[in-house]
């Protein structure tokens, strides 16, 4: 297949025109890769069921993990959702557009596929212009889960795509890297209180700001769940590097002893360290900085990065799992071949 790689940026002048090709194909259950704010997606109009099931081949991803519809307007909620209780429109008045996802039962419109045989749907309104221009000039909601092969670390610049998805695609939209870096948060609504499913960029602790009382499932923690997920990323491995993750977690200098202690002891130079406190003086060194926020930006390139530079093991500097870096520490988890608790 012929992959069309369209280079654009936000605030890009002649944006309409370049990516209207792109929403043609859209329009006509073609398959597309945009930027948003979290990650890239893998888009096809969400009301096409043959479209849809193009995601799912393009990517190989398991048929009953349930896709993101994304819209550009807040109206468009309410042609996808059989109802939006008082709860949603509060979290909408205040997160939207930006990274989070409500799930809210389905309407007679979606197709099963879509929701991979769910009676709910998960609906955002991503904030990245280049996104909303997109499902704007497409005139459809766009079901997009990460743009990446199954399982891989997320996609948050186009050249991840590429390297995923070229030849397997229509269009690929390269619109520089993302801003979060994560994908997004998803609570579910449909429950009493509501659940987390998925930590992102909007953290509990704002959640519960709004919503007051917040559950919060064990699929988040890593905990391995059976059936249907209700949510992307929770039940497959996800997130993972070719390179083994070793993931430790513990107090700050307990950790950097440890992973130092490895570093002398593995006995081989292709070892990659994801670095957030820490110094090192062997190994493959990654600093992902020192905010919460520019660790969860740097993460999956990181990861990615490791893997081009020929790493055979990875090992992950576990973070506090408070606000943000709960969101982080849930990629890690998830990705992770061991995880090393002190």
């Amino acid at each position: 297949m012929k992959t069309e790689i369209i280079r654009t940026w936000p605030g890009d002048r002649d944006l309409d025109k370049k990516i209207s090709p792109a929403a043609l194909a859209i329009r006509e259950g073609k398959l597309v890769a945009f930027p948003t704010e979290t990650v890239y997606g893998l888009g096809a109009d969400a009301l096409n069921a043959e479209a849809v099931k193009r995601i799912f081949e393009a990517k190989g991803r398991p048929q009953d993990n349930p896709l993101i519809v994304h819209i550009a307007h807040e109206e468009g909620i309410y042609n996808l959702a059989r109802e939006v209780p008082r709860k949603a429109k509060d979290l909408i008045d205040r997160f939207w557009p930006g990274p989070l996802t409500l799930i809210l039962k389905k309407s007679p419109i979606i197709p099963d596929r879509t929701t991979a045989g769910l009676d709910t749907v998960a609906i955002r309104m991503p904030s990245h212009p280049i996104a909303r221009k997109l499902i704007l000039l497409s005139e459809r909601p766009i079901a997009a889960p990460s743009a990446n092969t199954s399982g891989k670390p997320s996609p948050t610049t186009g050249k991840h795509v590429i390297d995923d998805l070229y030849g397997k695609v229509e269009y690929i939209i390269d619109g520089g890297p993302t801003n979060v870096g994560l994908e997004s948060t998803v609570i579910d609504l449909t429950t009493d209180p509501p659940m987390l499913l998925r930590p992102g960029g909007v953290t509990l602790g704002q959640l519960e700001e709004v919503l007051g009382k917040v559950d919060v499932h064990p699929a988040v923690f890593g905990k391995r769940i059976t059936g249907n997920p209700r949510s992307p990323g929770m039940k497959y491995r996800h997130y993972a590097p070719d390179a083994r993750l070793i993931l430790v977690e513990g107090p700050r200098d307990k950790v950097v002893k440890r992973i130092n202690e490895m570093l002398g002891s593995l006995g081989t130079n292709k070892i990659g360290v994801l670095a957030v406190y820490g110094e090192y003086n062997q190994g493959i060194v990654v600093n992902l900085g020192k905010s919460t926020e520019e660790v969860a930006r740097k993460v999956f390139d990181a990861l990615r990065d490791l893997d081009r530079r020929g790493a055979d093991i990875i090992i992950a500097e576990g973070i506090p799992d408070t606000e943000l870096g709960l969101a982080v520490m849930n990629r890690l988890r998830k990705a992770a071949s061991e995880i090393i608790k002190l």
